[in-house]
């Protein structure tokens, strides 16, 4: 089997949602061929040199997790797309680029994170490419420690604000660029997160059937999708 999870926005702060995890990659993810981790891992990632020892102990349960024979897979979210090799070396992981072309039990699905989908929000798509453009990246790692904590900070508190004022149909993907990018890439799945609304939905490209994975965000519950020979299966399951 292999496993898909997304927005777990790990941190300190919630230790219910760490334990969750800790006792899914012990368990569930140690029987899985891969786990794929498809962005919004942590709640805020600011560079590789910074880590925590929080952090680095979510970076040694992955390593146990990939020494014992699960391939990992990474992905960036909009709140820790500053993760570089140094952590995924560390982890024992893959990073994916965003959207990545992948084979699931012989059939290509395409993987994204998910934001990159929202083109309603102008505002978010805006700050989102010069966020994710070399240059910027570049010149945030290499700002002093203090200076990337404050950043961090105020994002996100910008970021939360913001997503109170907008409409929902703002926030969530954009119903046409979803067939868009299925029809460009040839796909007849695309498994996604960021949105916080899991589900299945059908759909039609190209007049055959399709369907968008939306994958669960972990908050009151956790949420795993499963990939196996007979299909695809997603269900929530309790953080304690």
């Amino acid at each position: 089997m292999i496993l898909l999870i997304s927005d777990l926005h790990l941190e300190e702060e919630r230790p219910d949602i760490t334990r969750a995890l800790l006792h899914f990659l012990a368990a569930r993810a140690s029987q899985a061929e891969a786990l794929y981790i498809l962005g919004d891992f942590f709640e805020a990632w600011i560079g590789d040199d910074a880590m925590t020892p929080f952090q680095r102990s979510i970076t040694q349960a992955l390593r146990l997790l990939s020494d014992g024979g699960t391939q990992i897979y990474l992905m960036h979210g909009n709140r820790d797309f500053m993760i570089g090799a140094e952590f995924c070396r560390q982890a024992g992981c893959t990073l994916l680029t965003d959207p990545s072309l992948v084979q699931l039990y012989g059939e290509p699905v395409l993987l994204m994170h998910g934001d990159s989908l929202c083109t309603q929000d102008a505002a978010y798509m805006r700050l989102r490419r010069w966020l994710r453009n070399p240059l910027t990246l570049w010149v945030l790692r290499h700002l002093p420690l203090a200076t990337r904590q404050k950043l961090a900070r105020k994002l996100r508190q910008e970021s939360r604000m913001q997503t109170r004022m907008k409409a929902s149909e703002i926030t969530d993907v954009t119903q046409d660029e979803v067939p868009r990018i299925m029809a460009a890439s040839g796909v007849k799945t695309l498994i996604h997160g960021h949105t916080h609304r899991p589900a299945i939905h059908p759909l039609q490209i190209n007049g055959n059937a399709a369907q968008r994975i939306v994958l669960g965000d972990w908050d009151k519950q956790g949420w795993a999708l499963q990939v196996d020979a007979s299909g695809f299966h997603q269900a929530p399951f309790e953080l304690a």
